[in-house]
């Protein structure tokens, strides 16, 4: 899954045109055990997305996968470590932090 980011600048005749960047999203539950991954954005329901953020997963904070066990994933983020199922842990898509600042 990609994202393309656009911002304009103007062209010859001072038409715009865009430049694009691509990122690589990927889903929370396919980060190994060890990696440090940066939310990108949280899918789901308004519900889903307000739990979440009260765990502490907001955008462009980062996160660390600690183990999986038993069908969860245990992540630590902003210094606390959180158990949520894998399905939770596929609306949080996430990308490297080296990514983001390209």
């Amino acid at each position: 899954m990609s994202v393309e980011y656009a911002a304009a600048f103007p062209g010859a005749g001072g038409q715009p045109r865009a430049a694009k960047t691509s990122v690589s999203l990927m889903p929370l539950s396919m980060a190994r055990t060890g990696e440090t991954v940066r939310i990108q954005s949280i899918r789901g329901k308004d519900d889903t997305k307000r739990f979440l953020n009260n765990l502490g997963f907001v955008e462009e904070s980062e996160v660390i996968v600690v183990s999986e066990l038993g069908g969860n994933v245990i992540v630590q983020v902003k210094g606390t470590r959180v158990a949520i199922s894998r399905a939770m842990a596929g609306r949080i898509l996430t990308i490297f932090p080296e990514e983001g600042k390209r």
